[in-house]
């Protein structure tokens, strides 16, 4: 009991059984979840109480759709080959936070991401893309994937896109499943650490964001895709082997 409450305790009080057995596991005590569930469950130690994620998507616009390439296929050879970007709304009672976020699904690491008080191109979708290409090296027939929304739709993004030769792929119309990573990605945001906060305004809030992503998320919360390795962990191992392999 001891060593799960440190590793729930260090994993913000967020991890369940599956991810503590995991961490449990690297240590070298192989207990099985169900037991580690039994323990939890008799001491009352859970995963914070998550609520429902609002998706808030404007499409309404004349910009043309480009063809989805994605196809739901949320798996990659290597880093720089899917990349996936989404906006989400955060509440502060001096007015709304708009974080726009870039994931290469190769290691689920946020490699791009901005946070603005509007909702223009310039301050949203195109700061993370710039902040992603400067992050991380684009290779050819990288695929960056998104929603309809005006934002990804617009000339000012398309330029970026094409002046770093990434091809765009958009989700069908309403379709949030076709773009299920960055979801995924802020339904942790929100359910680990926004619901859980009243941020006073922009500026705390901004604070507390980046404390998620670049303190935890990035680099020490495990994913089940990885393995349960985190982001970090897994883009060291993936640019060992390039390197090997040059």
């Amino acid at each position: 009991m001891e060593k799960i409450q440190k590793v729930h305790k260090a994993s913000r009080y967020l991890y369940g059984s599956p991810r503590i057995t995991a961490e449990l596991h690297k240590t070298g005590d192989l207990v099985s979840r169900s037991y580690v569930a039994r323990l939890m469950n008799r001491y009352g130690i859970r995963s914070k109480v998550k609520k429902k994620y609002k998706i808030t998507t404007d499409s309404s616009h004349n910009y043309r759709i480009a063809e989805n390439l994605l196809q739901r296929d949320f798996s990659a050879d290597s880093l720089s080959r899917k990349w996936v970007g989404d906006i989400t709304y955060i509440h502060t009672d001096k007015g709304w936070l708009y974080l726009t976020t870039v994931i290469d699904l190769e290691d689920r690491k946020v490699i791009g991401w901005s946070l603005s008080t509007n909702m223009t191109a310039g301050n949203t979708t195109v700061a993370a893309i710039k902040m992603a290409v400067g992050n991380r090296a684009v290779k050819n027939g990288l695929i960056y994937h998104s929603d309809r929304g005006v934002q990804y739709a617009c000339d000012e993004f398309k330029a970026i896109l094409s002046q770093n030769n990434i091809i765009q792929s958009m989700s069908r119309k309403a379709n949030c499943w076709d773009n299920a990573v960055a979801e995924s990605f802020f339904k942790s945001l929100k359910t680990e650490m926004v619901y859980h906060r009243r941020f006073m305004d922009q500026q705390s809030a901004k604070l507390e964001v980046f404390g998620y992503i670049e303190g935890f998320y990035n680099t020490k919360r495990t994913h089940s895709a990885l393995g349960y390795k985190t982001p970090k962990q897994m883009e060291e191992m993936l640019l060992g082997k390039e390197r090997l392999a040059a």
